[in-house]
């Protein structure tokens, strides 16, 4: 494992009101909860001494915050690229409700009418990672849970789809790295949030 090969830091927001009622959460900016802020403020401990080439976050009033009370705020690029799936007529709207209408429903299948499809994500994914590969150092994100899901799973080389496999809390910490070779991505991190308060 060489040392030098460049890292990817994924940090998803802290929590929202909508998490906590389980709501798809996409393009609807609510702020976070006094929880989340607390939470923010532990993972920007948690990096606390790290250097990052560059440091980009979603638009989203919970990514910026997050990235602000992490004390990444002053050296953050906003990148709309980084904006969580479109979720389209499911806004705001939990997976057991879309449920009664569509038993079958699996948004990592399905996508979301009026929103983006698996492939329409996916696609954003690999944009974000064809501009991240070429990066030396270390690089940190701020964004959302679904969106990383799915970049995760395009790090490794497998179908956006197989982002279901990634589960992602709030104000977690995830690294994307290399193995041996930039030939040789892997996940060297998931879901860390060993610095969340409960």
């Amino acid at each position: 494992m060489s040392e030098s090969l460049p890292e990817v830091y994924l940090a998803r927001h802290g929590e929202t009101a909508w998490t906590i009622s389980h709501q798809h959460t996409g393009r609807t900016d609510i702020p976070l909860t006094e929880r989340g802020e607390r939470n923010a403020r532990s993972l920007g401990q948690r990096l606390h001494g790290l250097t990052f080439t560059q440091v980009l976050v979603s638009p989203m009033q919970r990514a910026r915050r997050t990235c602000e009370l992490a004390r990444f705020g002053d050296r953050a690029t906003v990148d709309p690229e980084l904006m969580e799936w479109d979720y389209g007529r499911y806004e705001g709207r939990t997976t057991a409700e879309i449920r009664q209408e569509r038993p079958d429903w699996f948004l990592f299948r399905d996508g979301c009418p009026g929103g983006e499809s698996v492939e329409a994500v996916g696609a954003r994914a690999d944009r974000v990672i064809a501009r991240l590969r070429p990066v030396e150092g270390r690089t940190l994100l701020f964004g959302h849970s679904h969106f990383f899901r799915v970049l995760g799973a395009r790090w490794l080389g497998l179908p956006p789809s197989d982002g279901r496999l990634l589960l992602l809390s709030t104000a977690s910490l995830s690294l994307l790295g290399y193995e041996h070779s930039r030939g040789e991505p892997v996940l060297r991190l998931w879901n860390d949030d060993r610095h969340v308060q409960p």
